[in-house]
């Protein structure tokens, strides 16, 4: 079995930058994306960023290109999310997760607990 385990949300205002971190455990994620979906209550959980395995290839959304930076650790089951210029609408539950076909097709395998960002304007 598979824990993916969050840290770092929390209460940051509008322009500020936060660092989301991920770590995974259990068994060996070799082969692996790891990346952020967030939600809110209005919306549908959405991708943020995904990172591959070998660390190589990184994918963002829209929303957040220029603004996040998603990396791995030195421990290679960790995850980073890099949040600079943080905006109101920034503000969701993220969500740390794990898929073979995570950067080609969005598709999850595994899910954290989830960490809640919140940004005031």
């Amino acid at each position: 079995q598979v824990q993916l385990v969050e840290s770092g949300g929390g209460l940051v205002q509008a322009g500020q930058s936060l660092r989301l971190s991920c770590t995974a455990s259990g068994r060996t994620l070799s082969g692996y994306s790891m990346g952020w979906f967030r939600q809110t209550p209005q919306k549908e959980r959405e991708f943020v960023a995904g990172i591959s395995w070998s660390g190589g290839e990184t994918d963002y959304a829209d929303s957040v290109e220029g603004r996040f930076s998603i990396y791995r650790g030195v421990a290679w089951n960790t995850v980073f999310l890099q949040m600079n210029s943080l905006k109101p609408d920034d503000a969701a539950v993220y969500y740390c997760v794990a898929g073979q076909r995570l950067l080609v097709a969005r598709t999850v395998e595994f899910w954290g607990q989830g960490t809640q960002v919140t940004v005031s304007s």
